[in-house]
């Protein structure tokens, strides 16, 4: 069975230390560990990169940190990724104002990612953008692509027995 390609939105890397959402915070922590046993493929873009470069220290520091512990590819921005970028704001999925969170989709499509793992339900995890995003990649013509929590993909809830 092919390995699931993941792409973090920068949401995602920063709830690995985000100690007023204890809840995220563990499911992204039990997401991190599978990822670091090579369960998924992992890729982040130089979005990502670059708004955790923002993160004030020592976060910063620890969020990088967290990086070198797992096999991961960085996605640069291309030009097809900024079409697409301009697509999802064309298509008013999202506005020019929310320009790095359509990069992020961007970059995850055109890396050929199978799943967009985020914590930003404004944005990127709701109905709207998932649509959007169908709509987006059958035009065109990317493979079809999930938007998930990271609880989703651990399973639920930890606590559930």
């Amino acid at each position: 069975m092919k390995k699931l390609k993941l792409y973090f939105d920068t949401s995602v890397i920063s709830h690995l230390d985000q100690q007023d959402a204890p809840e995220k915070m563990r499911d992204t922590l039990a997401l991190w560990d599978n990822t670091k046993t090579g369960e998924y493929d992992v890729a982040i873009s130089s979005v990502t990169e670059r708004e955790l470069e923002a993160c004030a220290e020592p976060k910063r520091t620890t969020l990088f940190n967290y990086l070198q512990q797992v096999t991961h590819s960085i996605v640069p921005l291309d030009e097809q990724m900024l079409v697409i970028a301009d697509k999802v704001v064309e298509l008013g999925i999202l506005t020019a104002k929310n320009i790095d969170d359509c990069q992020h989709i961007a970059a995850a499509i055109v890396s050929g990612c199978d799943v967009i793992v985020s914590w930003n339900f404004k944005h990127i995890v709701n109905h709207k953008t998932i649509q959007g995003v169908k709509a987006v990649t059958a035009i065109t013509g990317y493979p079809e692509m999930l938007i998930y929590t990271p609880t989703i993909l651990i399973g639920g809830d930890q606590d559930d027995s």
